[in-house]
Parts: structure tokens; C-alpha cells; sequence
């Protein structure tokens, strides 16, 4: 992200050019009522890098201010998210439930300015009260309340006096006004569920809207950043801190939220996935949690670079799947060992090598990093090579693929000319039988004779048995957020899972990766289902961008 072009950092450098602020302080403010996922790293990014280049502060805040949904699962999974991610907040973790009193006491204020009262309509009337976009609201018959009756009410309903859902508390702005949030909107409600911090000590909450600008003036907060579908609610956090004996008087400023194409992140919409089993939780790895995409093997670099690489501006878009997957590829790339698994697995033997021959080859772990040292892979009499190297099974390849005649190189060894095939009675190829050039390790021929095509192999004798997830879009619609079904639109192909084989190594029992794959993509270890004597391996993204559209079906 350039610091110089981006509309928010241009802000905050006015701010200080002028000596508004001598620290600069904002805050990621999550609810604690689900995990993160990619949205959310947006606004994490943001605040803490503004924070890191400002030298200023961060807090993390938890908006736990809905006891229903609310849990310190969550609140521990958030911030372990965080910490994975590279960031560290300022000082202790806040939580709105640390103000609870000072709200109330500001809502009283409200209350004796004749700015609240307390209304008795259901939360049917409220809506329907508030009128439409073309239509004004009306005033609650509750409204004209004098300022002795609310305080009293108000009490009542802290007290617990009234039963959930019968009594609210509503800022007194305007039944007319243009913006929907500035009719009276709610600004305390009944709740009976016990608080995962405070229990039961409080049975009224504050809304999102009441505390939400409190809180950022208590902690002396800046530049509250939010996505622009808050924009209108700026005006009510002006308002309420307009009208309460606060000194500091955070500004609001919105940017555009993180949409990617192929993804969803409705917190509704993912759990509709989960209830109906079309993914195995909420890490599974296709899921865009932060934990989904840890698990499939993306790492906290890459996430962030992609941050970088997008920006930040006022205007809503789409950016395309394929620009978070360059990021994690360029990453892995740097950083992955490189290894030889066997996805589609058939067997070679080797006519003119011994029954039990035994050959232990070095090969690089990288190819540009001489740091990430070598390692020696088995090359025995019989092998697997993947079945898609073969002509019969991959036709119309531009890659040279195995014929009776041809010659092609094992990756790292030697050079192989197949002589015949066994096939079954159907005629499908379960062998293939070739000879081996002895003078070809790592070299070309003698004879000079060229060699056109690479193949990766394993041992078929010195291996480990091994599962491949392969991964792919969760929906066939480029903008799923849009389908009010999305469970017509789940892509039946988004887990293919195949067994094979990847070379013996002591690496896999301390080390879940990420790996390449060569000519297969980039793996890590699943520790949650692989065992010692097979490994399961997710795939996080292939080798090369690939050029294949997934077929669209049009949503019922």
C-alpha cells in the first residue's frame, strides 16, 4: 500500500500537519460472535499498519454487547487469529462490557436532556413506526414521556423489572428525517442471556450504534475506520457525542469493504454451509476463516501482502480470486521445500535394474536456495510415475507424454525408454515396463541425443502412502453473496480427493510444510487427520494460474 496515495494516510498527515493530534490511535473493534475470516484483514491491516507507521497505538476492542451470540471461544480465537497475523495490540484488550456504567450514566444524560425515552411499542411497531424511504415515520404514542417517567422506566429496565423484548430505549432525533438510522433509533434493549464476562450482572445492552462512538472517545481514539456500509450511521455517532458531556470526539471515516469474486463471507451464509455438512467446519479449507485458510496452508505473509497489493479507497469492487492466490504463490515459492509426491499413481519397472536395487539420489530442496541444503530420494527397480504422464490418458498435451519407444527423464535421475505396457482385459494400462540409461544421472546422453520432457516420480518401495486434498473454488457464481440460495450454487468438484504416494522422508513427522509438489502445486500437512504411516496433504493452490473456468449453472 502506498502511504502517499492512499486517501486515509492523507488524512491522518493533515491531521498532524495541523497539530490536531500529537497521537495518532485507532482500533479493530470485532464482535465476539464468530471467527474472522478474510474480510476482517482488511480492516486489520489498516489500522494496525496506520498505528506501526505512525508510531501511534492500536486497540483491540470486543463489541460484546449481544450476550446471545457472544462467547470467549470467540474472543480467544480472534485474537490468536491476530497475533497469527503478524499484530500485536496496545496495552490490555478492551471490551465494551468495560463501560458499561459509563454508558448507562451517558444514556441518563440523554434521558434528562429529553433526548431518550422509553418505548413500549414491540420491535413489529418500531419498524413499522419508522416508515419507509418514501415515507416519514411517526412518533412513538411513547415519546411524549416527561423526563421523571423515562429515568424511572429506564431503572426498571436496569433493574430487570420487564420482560425481554417489551421495553427499549430510543434517542429522541427526528421521525422525518431522510436518513432510516436518525428515526429514533434504538438505543438500549432487554437481554436475560448470561454475559460471558459480567454473568448476570446486567440485564439492558447497549446497540452497536450507542456504544460503539463511546467507547471510541473513551480510549481516546482518533480515526475510527469502518466500511461504507456505515456511512450513514456516521451521523448518529456524531450525534450521540455531540450530546453527552464527552470531551474527545473521535471522526468516523469509511472505506470500501474487501469483496473477492468466488467468496462469500455472511456469517449467516458461511454457517448455512457448516449446519448443512457441505464443508467439514468452520477451518475447513475451503472456508475463508482465517483458520480455513491457515489450514489449507496460507500463510499470515501472503495474506497481508495481499492487503498491500489491493490498497485502500473509497470505491466498492470486486477484486479477482486469482489476485490473493499470485500472492500466496510468490510467497511459497520463496519459502516451500520441494519435494515428489504421486497424485495419480501407476507403476514402472525397470527391466535392466536387480529385483531389490537400491539408489539414494541427492536432489536440491530448492532450486535458488542452496541454504535450504539437499536431500536423497530412493530410486529403486520399480517406481510410480503420475498415470496422466502417460499418452493414453492425456491426449492433445504439449507436453511429451510415454509411448512405447519414447524416452523421457525422471526428475533429479536418470533417462527411461518404455518397451511395453501390461493392461488389463479392458485394455486400461496398470504397468509400464521400460529400460534405464545408466550414463544419464543428471546428464545428458553420450550419445548427444536429445530429451524432450521431465517427469516427477517416487519409489515404489521407499515411500509413504499418502492422501491429496485438492482444493478449488466453494462456488461455481463469481459473486455468490448476491444468490439468495447458496446452497444451489456450491460447486460440486470445490474437494476432489485422491491417493498416491510421496517420497520417504523424516521431514513430514516435524514439519507440515508448505511443500511443492513438483509439477503438482503447493501442499501443506494436515495434522487433524494424517497418521505416521499416511499423511494427508491440502492442497493450497496449484503451480500456474489456471486458464479453466468452471461451468456455470444457473441458480434455481
Amino acid at each position: 500500500m502506498d502511504n502517499k496515495s492512499n486517501f486515509i494516510y492523507n488524512i491522518i498527515n493533515q491531521d498532524l500537519n495541523f497539530k490536531k493530534y500529537t497521537i495518532i490511535h485507532t482500533r479493530f473493534p470485532p464482535e465476539p460472535n464468530g471467527y474472522l475470516h478474510i474480510g476482517h484483514v482488511k480492516s486489520i491491516y489498516l489500522n494496525f499498519n496506520i498505528a506501526k507507521y505512525y508510531h501511534g497505538k492500536c486497540n483491540l476492542r470486543f463489541d460484546d454487547t449481544n450476550p446471545d451470540k457472544e462467547s470467549k471461544e470467540y474472543v480467544e480465537a480472534i485474537k490468536s487469529d491476530i497475533q497469527w497475523l503478524g499484530f500485536m495490540w496496545n496495552g490490555e484488550v478492551c471490551y465494551v462490557s468495560d463501560y458499561f456504567e459509563q454508558l448507562y450514566n451517558y444514556a441518563v444524560e440523554l434521558i434528562q436532556k429529553g433526548l431518550a425515552y422509553v418505548d413500549e411499542l414491540s420491535i413489529y411497531a418500531i419498524r413499522e413506526y419508522r416508515g419507509t424511504l418514501k415515507k416519514s415515520g411517526q412518533n412513538s404514542p411513547y415519546r411524549s414521556r416527561s423526563i421523571k417517567d423515562n429515568l424511572f422506566f429506564f431503572s426498571k429496565m436496569r433493574n430487570g423489572e420487564f420482560p425481554e423484548g417489551s421495553v427499549c430505549l430510543r434517542a429522541k432525533i427526528n421521525m422525518s428525517d431522510s436518513s432510516m438510522i436518525m428515526r429514533d433509533p434504538v438505543l438500549y434493549r432487554i437481554k436475560y442471556t448470561t454475559h460471558h464476562r459480567v454473568g448476570k450482572s446486567w440485564c439492558i445492552y447497549p446497540t452497536y450504534d450507542f456504544s460503539h462512538c463511546i467507547s471510541d472517545a473513551i480510549e481516546g481514539i482518533t480515526h475510527s475506520l469502518c466500511t461504507l456500509e456505515f456511512q450513514e450511521n456516521r451521523r448518529l455517532y456524531n450525534w450521540i457525542l455531540k450530546n453527552i458531556s464527552i470531551t474527545k470526539h473521535p471522526i468516523q471515516y469509511e472505506f470500501s469493504r474487501l469483496n473477492i469474486k468466488y467468496i462469500i463471507t455472511s456469517k449467516r451464509k458461511l454457517n448455512l454451509l457448516v449446519v448443512n455438512n457441505i464443508v467439514d467446519g468452520w477451518d475447513d479449507p475451503r472456508m475463508p476463516t482465517i483458520s480455513g485458510l491457515r489450514r489449507r496452508g496460507y500463510t499470515a505473509r501472503s495474506i497481508c501482502e495481499f492487503c498491500k497489493r489491493i490498497g485502500i479507497s473509497r470505491q466498492d469492487s470486486y477484486i479477482e480470486l486469482s489476485e490473493l492466490e499470485s500472492c500466496i504463490r510468490d510467497d511459497l515459492n520463496k519459502h516451500s521445500l520441494r519435494l515428489m509426491a504421486i497424485i495419480n499413481p501407476i507403476m514402472v519397472k525397470i527391466i535392466n535394474l536387480p529385483t531389490g536395487y537400491i539408489e539414494k539420489i541427492p536432489m536440491p530442496n530448492h532450486p535458488n536456495d542452496c541454504s535450504m541444503g539437499i536431500r536423497y530420494v530412493f530410486f529403486t527397480q520399480e517406481i510410480f510415475i503420475d498415470r496422466f504422464d502417460l499418452d493414453q490418458y492425456c491426449k492433445n498435451s504439449r507436453f511429451p507424454k510415454l509411448t512405447i519407444g519414447r524416452e523421457i527423464r525422471l526428475r533429479h535421475a536418470y533417462v527411461i525408454k518404455v518397451d511395453h505396457f501390461k493392461k488389463d482385459t479392458e485394455g486400461n494400462i496398470i504397468s509400464v515396463h521400460c529400460y534405464y540409461d545408466p550414463t544419464t544421472l543428471n546428464r545428458k546422453p553420450i550419445d548427444g541425443r536429445k530429451i524432450q520432457g521431465v517427469i516427477h516420480w517416487v519409489s515404489a518401495t521407499k515411500n509413504i502412502s499418502a492422501e491429496f486434498r485438492l482444493y478449488d473454488k466453494l462456488f461455481i457464481h463469481p459473486t455468490p453473496d448476491i444468490v439468495i440460495n447458496i446452497l444451489n450454487i456450491v460447486n460440486p468438484r470445490s474437494l476432489v480427493i485422491s491417493h498416491g504416494f510421496v517420497e520417504l522422508n523424516p521431514i513430514f513427522s516435524n514439519n507440515p510444510g508448505p511443500y511443492q509438489f513438483e509439477r503438482e502445486g503447493y501442499f501443506i500437512l494436515d495434522y487433524q487427520y494424517s497418521k505416521p504411516t499416511y499423511l494427508v496433504f491440502n492442497r493450497t493452490v496449484t503451480l500456474k494460474k489456471s486458464n479453466k473456468s468452471i461451468r456455470f449453472i444457473k441458480p434455481q
